[in-house]
């Protein structure tokens, strides 16, 4: 295979119109990543710490920024390239063509020293050869979900991202930059102007999950399973999407611009500050009085990130107390079968960073819940997984 169609791969995998759970009945459509691909992984260190003390949005904003490093790194590499990223909460994976590896590594690299000056958060960056991944009997297969007409994401199965994800934090190692000055990010596009968003209904809540699915063979059946139940319960992605346009509301606080220009340029810069007041504020009567503005909204319940198939199942939903309960039924009895292992974070509204190419279709919305949301859920997981850990001991 050449080297210009190794690093088309992803983008040429044809998107899937099938719906989650018809599509991983087919693991036909998935498509096994090519050996001369890298796997990165960027995660803030100590997040349940910080979470603990109330920054959990300042590590949203972090792991979201990440993505928008590498996303801006390709735009100027090569346009071309089209890669599959996953957002964590705490952190990002990437999988991306080793020929573009190192100034993708830089780049983030350059990044993790920005956080560290403008938000005092460690972002570790690591990465390992999809190749190495292979060598030890794990697999790494994907393909693309279109969730509606201007909304595509991957979808992962088995443990490749995983195994990842441990080797690498296994071995972090925080790298410094070789030059004094510190290079300015390219974080064009990154916005963060939303207020917590409540779900549609009163009397609903948001729900963070996470699923491990360890066995392989079974993922696509266990989590075709759960997405059947979460269906059945909640209705479909339109019904429990916690995103909507009606609870959309723009935090006008300098506090919060304030924090996203830090977390941008690195410094305080009044024109910066007064320049997006005002701009936020033309924004709110924009979203309130013209169509335009009303059909923006609409497209952001529909370009937000909810759900994430990445060798776990993730995902932010909305539901009453009740429905909640059902789900729990089900996850439960799958747990005590060691089917599967989960955590869940439950919480009053959901919390969205962005990341905006261009105001009409080229934008996309990483949601999480408030209160440190994934985080939180993996918090609950690791606690389980390590009870398990010492019954087998």
């Amino acid at each position: 295979m050449s080297i210009k169609k190794q690093s088309n791969f992803y983008k040429n995998i044809p998107k899937s119109n099938l719906p989650l759970t018809e599509l991983l009945k087919n693991e036909t459509l998935f498509f096994k990543v090519p050996k001369s691909w890298s796997i990165i992984v960027t995660d803030i260190e100590n997040s349940t710490y910080a979470v603990a003390r109330g920054v959990h949005n300042d590590v949203n904003l972090s792991a979201t920024g990440s993505i928008v490093t590498v996303l801006n790194t390709l735009k100027r590499l090569d346009k071309k390239i089209k890669i599959p990223y996953f957002f964590g909460g705490d952190g990002s994976t990437f999988i991306i063509p080793n020929t573009v590896l190192n100034p993708v590594i830089k780049a983030l690299n350059n990044y993790s020293e920005h956080i560290e000056k403008t938000a005092q958060l460690i972002l570790r960056v690591g990465h390992i050869k999809v190749e190495e991944v292979y060598a030890h009997n794990v697999s790494l297969r994907i393909t693309k979900l279109k969730h509606n007409n201007i909304f595509t994401t991957p979808v992962v199965l088995g443990n490749g991202l995983k195994y990842a994800e441990q080797r690498i934090k296994e071995n972090f190692k925080t790298a410094k930059s070789n030059s004094e000055k510190n290079t300015e990010p390219d974080l064009q596009g990154m916005e963060c102007r939303w207020d917590e968003i409540y779900p549609n209904e009163s009397n609903k809540k948001v729900i963070c999950l996470l699923v491990d699915c360890d066995d392989e063979r079974k993922q696509a059946e266990v989590y075709g399973a759960i997405m059947e139940n979460i269906d059945l319960i909640f209705g479909d992605l339109e019904k429990r999407n916690p995103i909507s346009a009606l609870k959309l509301k723009l935090n006008m606080s300098l506090a919060n611009i304030r924090k996203e220009m830090y977390m941008r340029i690195g410094k305080y810069e009044i024109t910066y500050l007064i320049t997006n007041w005002i701009v936020t504020l033309i924004g709110k009567l924009y979203f309130k009085f013209f169509k335009t503005g009303k059909l923006y909204k609409q497209r952001i319940t529909q370009l937000s990130d909810t759900i994430m198939l990445d060798g776990f199942l993730n995902t932010v939903i909305t539901g009453t107390d009740n429905q909640i309960n059902r789900l729990k039924v089900t996850l439960d009895e799958l747990e005590s079968k060691n089917k599967i292992i989960y955590g869940m974070h439950i919480t009053h509204a959901s919390i969205m960073s962005c990341y905006i190419e261009d105001r009409d279709k080229k934008h996309v919305h990483f949601v999480d819940g408030t209160e440190g949301g994934y985080t939180s859920a993996a918090i609950m997981f690791k606690e389980k997984l390590k009870k398990l850990q010492l019954k087998k001991l």
